[in-house]
């Protein structure tokens, strides 16, 4: 197979996982309700978690992780697959190239989804599984900080929007201390983060009115200082 062959296998075979509409499905399936006329109106885990409960909303958003990182594995797999002679360059391997590749499209395919309208989710847990594959100490990381921020604020927007921020961040502290990370991983992060936080302007919006959607529940770092 020839690297342009490999890499346009890689973004086919990763839109069209990415393009799976797992809240949509679950909704229509289980509940009978287009997850995109309740809630939010976003086809996401979140709206899914506000909408039809917590199991569903676990499942939508494990299962978006998942075409993530299939998608991710399934290009670093292809780029493997073409051996030392294919032709890329050192700073750029082809399993990292062709893995970005398959996990990029995969979360375009998510957020503009071929079989569902072009109308799908946020991004948010799809490019997670990108991360996890293909990064996993800098992705835990950003999930450490999504952790803090859900805790303390209850606020899932805000929560990932700082972890989407947070992952280049840990990604450039790795490759500064010698991890074997290439550019394109590292150019792709800095765009990636600032696109999950576009994909979130109307949540950052309504955040800055004090009127985006909050869960109690979930803010259990924010209820410990409110006993102080």
């Amino acid at each position: 197979m020839s690297p342009l062959a490999a890499a346009a296998l890689a973004l086919s075979a990763g839109y069209l996982l990415g393009s799976i509409p797992t809240s949509i499905i679950v909704g229509k399936l289980f509940f009978h309700t287009d997850i995109r006329t309740r809630g939010s109106g976003n086809a996401g885990g979140t709206n899914t978690f506000r909408v039809f409960g917590w199991k569903a909303g676990v499942f939508v958003s494990a299962f978006d992780v998942g075409k993530g990182a299939a998608a991710a594995l399934l290009g670093a797999a292809l780029g493997r697959a073409l051996g030392p002679g294919a032709t890329f360059p050192a700073w750029a391997p082809a399993p990292e190239v062709l893995g970005l590749a398959g996990g990029v499209a995969a979360v375009a395919g998510h957020v503009w989804t071929v079989f569902a309208g072009f109308r799908g989710g946020k991004g948010v847990a799809c490019a997670g599984g990108l991360l996890l594959a293909l990064a996993p100490l800098p992705f835990l990381a950003a999930a450490a900080v999504f952790a803090l921020l859900l805790g303390g604020f209850g606020i899932v927007s805000l929560a990932s929007v700082g972890a989407a921020l947070a992952f280049p961040v840990a990604l450039t502290v790795a490759k500064l201390a010698g991890a074997g990370v290439g550019f394109p991983l590292l150019g792709a992060a800095w765009l990636l983060g600032p696109f999950i936080a576009w994909t979130h302007r109307a949540n950052l919006k309504r955040l800055a009115r004090g009127e985006e959607k909050s869960f109690p529940k979930l803010r259990v770092i924010g209820r410990f200082f409110d006993k102080k």
